[in-house]
């Protein structure tokens, strides 16, 4: 299943015991109150943010969508305010544009308008990629953690591999496509492998090694640049962070603020293991890539690939084998009493996938009883 690994000298620039910074960013859609439809209104709204929330939005590759981007945070409390704020103010000026702000991880019902916003690079793309690149808008959340040392941050993404579907599964929020269940709990994952620069994160041996691999991915075409990297958690192409990003945006704020924690603290952990010397297993990239799709597929309300001892096993007891080798790098941060409640939590409620499927059970079908829950819980506090 593995095979041991050639490993560079452990950096020092972060201290295995340091306390870590976390951002996040949320993508949203922008929907039809009436119908569910994506509305192209992002320029609109866009427009209408003011202050600070005008400061921390981001226009993105779909009219029907607005990222929202926390400034850098040392606590899950000072993190939790910005996202509650940033979510309430989009949501107002999406509502002045005739819209709602919803975090959901991918188009439920269906997207008229699927043209690319006029700058020089989406356009590259759209040429490039053709039909992919006017796919249906899907959504997603960012993690950011605080580590400024590239060949540090290389190689703990090479540590958090095993650990990423599990974190993927605890965010599927997508299980709609056409105003109908896909079977999936995260379409969003699975309309984005189409992608060429999306998915698994490869193992690289030094930061030299992912330098120039995706020097050689760019010269073949496969991305436009090296911002073009989507793998699931990278080196990021604009911060001086480790960027986890495999999740669908999640509905609620909490959920948000724990799989931050989670993130987080798994980062500091794999600081820890890199320093220790302890190498990152050589796993196979079929098995990674099917761990994925399990997730994707299951979320927490079935099995999942236990990429560490091979199988599949109830996707909550990796969850608790999660929290296990989290619980000290929870501790140092002061989060472990947050993140044990809305575990707790998320297993009684369920995640945004089984909410969802919970509520098309209740009503026969209703998806716009399903847009009204998430709408509301977008903006709860």
């Amino acid at each position: 299943m593995t095979e041991r690994p050639a490993t560079a000298a452990p950096p020092r620039a972060v201290e295995p015991t340091a306390r870590l910074t976390l951002g996040v960013e949320e993508e949203f859609l922008l929907l039809d109150p009436a119908t569910g439809e994506s509305l192209p209104v992002a320029d609109r709204v866009l427009t209408a943010l003011r202050g600070a929330a005008r400061q921390q939005s981001r226009q993105e590759f779909r009219h029907s969508m607005v990222e929202m981007v926390t400034p850098v945070c040392a606590d899950l409390a000072e993190l939790r305010a910005h996202l509650v704020a940033l979510r309430r103010a989009a949501a107002d000026a999406a509502r002045a544009a005739g819209a709602r702000l919803v975090a959901v991880g991918a188009t439920p019902v269906c997207e008229a308008h699927r043209t690319v916003p006029d700058e020089a690079r989406y356009h590259a793309m759209s040429r490039r990629f053709g039909p992919v690149a006017h796919d249906p808008a899907v959504c997603g959340c960012h993690v950011h953690v605080g580590v400024p040392d590239r060949e540090l941050a290389v190689q703990v993404c090479n540590h958090l591999r095993p650990w990423l579907p599990v974190m993927q599964a605890l965010t599927v929020n997508s299980p709609l496509h056409d105003g109908r269940d896909t079977g999936h709990a995260s379409w969003r994952s699975l309309q984005l492998e189409r992608w060429p620069s999306i998915g698994p994160t490869p193992y690289f041996a030094s930061a030299a090694d992912y330098d120039a691999t995706v020097a050689a991915l760019v010269d073949a075409g496969i991305m436009l640049d090296p911002a073009m990297v989507y793998w699931y958690a990278r080196p990021s192409a604009s911060y001086p962070t480790v960027e986890v990003r495999v999740g669908d945006v999640c509905p609620a704020v909490d959920d948000t603020v724990l799989v931050a924690a989670l993130v987080r603290a798994l980062v500091a952990t794999m600081v820890e293991d890199v320093h220790a010397g302890r190498p990152a297993p050589r796993l196979r990239g079929c098995l990674v890539a099917a761990a994925h799709w399990r997730a994707a597929h299951e979320g927490l309300d079935g099995r999942l690939m236990d990429l560490r001892a091979g199988g599949a096993r109830p996707a909550w007891e990796l969850v608790a084998e999660l929290l296990a080798t989290v619980t000290p790098a929870l501790a140092r941060h002061g989060d472990l009493p947050y993140v044990g409640e809305q575990l707790a939590r998320l297993r009684r409620e369920g995640t945004g996938a089984a909410r969802q499927r919970r509520i098309i059970a209740r009503t026969g079908g209703d998806v716009r009883a399903v847009l009204d829950h998430l709408a509301a819980q977008t903006t709860a506090g």
